[in-house]
């Protein structure tokens, strides 16, 4: 299947996957600053964006089925990537399956257990309800910062300072995603996230987590991490679920420095996240 994508900026390449509802206009915030650096191809996950939903079931295995055939397709094997959410947890199935080379996860889903699963499938099916409703009201809403934190309050630390466009941007597409019923009571319900052994990861790989996450809790990190021993852990202070939103400079350094190292020395956390992990 081929995925709708964009391509920015030139150099090595950069593969960005956003999370559940969004598109490639989810990495608005840093995209412009990347592509300074690298050529940056942000797909439009099946389902969402431009890209049609699959013909058959659209859960998360499906949706890394067909981007490891993406990437065989288009000669990417082995690209740096990024991910966010959703997107994180993609990152690093892709990693396990060795198909990709130096990845930064942003806050993966699928690490939630007890209530914690309930609450993401519940608290997120409601917000989603909730856009639908107030999607032909949502330009005014996104326009101002008082209706604007009170919509983004789960999933930013401090959205008042989101861009209005942003905000609309990202609100609309989670609203219009057809997938999304389908998808979140997969990632809720489905199958759990298999992990890699240590060792058999020999790319730089990060797991970065944002402090005030009220999507994915800061608990769930150490079963990131567990799961995947060889992903060092990076935490954003004074920030939610998404750290391209709320912290988007330290993203991009983030970003830039782990997908600059070409191998990965054994036990060895990158230089980038010495200071902020724990």
């Amino acid at each position: 299947m081929e995925l709708h994508h964009i391509r920015r900026g030139s150099g090595r390449p950069l593969l960005l996957i956003h999370g559940i509802g969004g598109s490639w206009r989810s990495w608005n915030p840093i995209l412009a600053e990347l592509a300074a650096h690298r050529e940056v191809i942000a797909v439009d996950l099946p389902g969402h964006g431009q890209t049609p939903p699959l013909p058959g079931p659209n859960g998360f295995y499906e949706l890394a089925d067909a981007l490891t055939t993406w990437l065989q397709d288009h000669q990417l094997t082995g690209i740096d990537c990024v991910g966010s959410s959703m997107g994180a947890r993609l990152v690093l199935e892709l990693a396990r399956r060795g198909v990709v080379g130096a990845v930064v996860s942003l806050d993966p889903g699928g690490f939630w257990q007890g209530w914690q699963v309930p609450f993401f499938y519940y608290s997120v099916a409601g917000s989603v309800r909730l856009l639908r409703a107030l999607e032909p009201a949502l330009p005014a809403l996104t326009g101002h910062a008082v209706p604007r934190t009170l919509l983004l309050a789960q999933f930013s630390a401090r959205p008042w300072r989101i861009p209005a466009e942003v905000a609309l941007t990202e609100l609309r597409t989670f609203a219009r995603t057809p997938v999304f019923d389908e998808l979140l009571r997969n990632l809720a319900y489905g199958p759990r996230q298999q992990g890699a052994p240590g060792g058999s990861i020999r790319h730089p790989l990060v797991i970065g987590w944002g402090r005030q996450d009220r999507v994915c809790f800061p608990s769930q990190a150490r079963r990131a991490t567990a799961a995947f021993p060889d992903a060092a852990l990076y935490w954003f202070d004074h920030c939610g679920h998404f750290p391209h939103w709320d912290q988007p400079a330290e993203t991009v350094q983030l970003i830039l420095s782990v997908t600059s190292q070409q191998a990965k020395a054994p036990a060895t956390a990158p230089q980038a996240t010495a200071t902020a992990a724990n």
